[in-house]
């Protein structure tokens, strides 16, 4: 689902005070989100291509390193890595990165970038091991950056690409779809659940739609205590796609809610809170 928004440090958040005195911290936080800004050079595509890419190697680890704890979060066995399995990452990842992909559909590119971002996730988390927080790598460039989200972590078609390039400026503006960002993991306990299974053009639809209906209808995604609706930050950070203001989100949540959820939910029209858990989602961690 990007860098989900970076970190503040106690020194940008002293220069937007004085810029912005009479803003709300989620105006602050606002000012950090990535907008979905289109890089033309990403447009080429086939549509009548038929080919297909492989991702049973990125499946195959999924199936041996992820586990779902007591709180139906998703956690990868990041310790328990070996360096083979880290070799067969490396690989997957190199024949991605030397894919044609402006010669594939784009169902195809769609998968390729959504498993090729969650790939790099985990391979950077393993690189930068053991960590408390994805946050706590901090090799972006910039004066306001924290995380490894705006580094080039992989070279495709003769391009360098950040995780920002490939959810900001590739996914979100080409596909335009807010479910996206359940897909994409930051390796975090408060994100969107990293799918058990390998995005593919068949299965991509229902991992989409399921993604949603699980974190829509989980704590860390909502939550509603005496009237007031707390969401993921996720929510107010990306509130363009998911259609600009509070009750659009309400709408957006409602339709994936479970009945008792969207029942309560027709009852409130603004957001009064939202939060995020940045604590990575480390199987050495689980309930």
């Amino acid at each position: 689902m990007s860098n989900r928004v970076y970190r503040f440090t106690l020194r940008s958040l002293l220069i937007i005070a004085v810029a912005f005195p009479l803003a709300g911290i989620a105006s602050f936080e606002a000012l950090f989100a990535p907008s979905a800004k289109l890089w033309p050079r990403w447009q080429a595509h086939d549509p009548a291509a038929t080919a297909t890419i492989d991702h049973v190697p990125w499946q195959n680890l999924l199936d041996f390193y992820l586990r779902t704890d007591g709180d139906d979060v998703n956690r990868f066995d990041y310790g328990r890595v070996s360096a083979n399995d880290r070799r067969v990452l490396d690989r997957y990842i190199a024949d991605l990165a030397a894919r044609p992909i402006d010669s594939y559909n784009r169902d195809e590119q769609r998968a390729f970038w959504i498993n090729l971002y969650n790939a790099l996730t985990v391979r950077v988390v393993l690189e930068h091991y053991p960590v408390e927080s994805i946050l706590d790598i901090d090799i972006s460039p910039g004066f306001f950056s924290d995380g490894p989200w705006a580094k080039p972590l992989v070279t495709v078609a003769g391009v360098a690409l950040t995780l920002n390039d490939i959810e900001h400026r590739i996914l979100r503006p080409i596909w335009r779809d807010p479910r996206l960002h359940y897909a994409l993991n930051c390796a975090s306990v408060g994100c969107p659940n990293l799918s058990r299974k390998a995005v593919t053009v068949s299965n991509a639809e229902a991992i989409l739609e399921t993604a949603a209906r699980d974190y829509v209808n989980a704590p860390r995604g909502v939550r509603l205590e005496n009237g007031r609706l707390t969401v993921s930050s996720i929510y107010v950070w990306f509130m363009e796609d998911f259609g600009r203001d509070d009750r659009a989100v309400i709408a957006h949540l409602a339709r994936y809610a479970e009945p008792a959820l969207a029942a309560r939910l027709a009852s409130v029209s603004t957001i009064a809170d939202h939060d995020y858990d940045w604590s990575l989602n480390d199987a050495r961690n689980a309930n």
